[in-house]
């Protein structure tokens, strides 16, 4: 390998392969085969071997996402401070971070509700 292919190759962000190796069809240490990003690709849900998510939720979606996924972690939370309260075997610690999570998330869904009411209450007062 000559040096222009080595910076070439230094600019594309992927480290030169040693002369030697190059022959035997080797890849850089730290880069992963083509086939096995596209098995991991594959194994993500919704994900794509270029790297674009596909577009087929809704705004609507989107918020019923959201507002499930709070309910969720409260439900999460709920059972963990009953069964803290039974005596069953949950430490105080994982009934105190699942109760935490729960109210952070419920913040956050409520913030983002305050966030679309201003918008649409900003193009309401629009002028057309």
């Amino acid at each position: 390998m000559n040096a222009i292919a080595s910076i070439r190759q230094l600019w594309s962000g992927t480290p030169p392969i040693p002369a030697g190796l190059a022959d035997q069809g080797a890849t850089p240490a730290g880069s992963i085969p083509t086939a096995e990003l596209r098995e991991l690709n594959a194994a993500l849900p919704g994900a794509s071997v270029s790297g674009v998510q596909p577009s087929e939720t809704s705004f609507a979606g989107l918020l019923g996402q959201l507002v499930e996924g709070v309910n969720a972690k409260q439900g999460i939370a709920n059972q963990a401070l009953q069964d803290l309260q039974s005596g069953q075997t949950v430490s105080l610690h994982q009934a105190m971070i699942a109760a935490e999570e729960a109210n952070v998330s419920f913040q956050l869904m409520v913030e983002v509700r305050n966030r679309l009411l201003e918008s649409y209450q900003e193009l309401m007062r629009l002028q057309v």
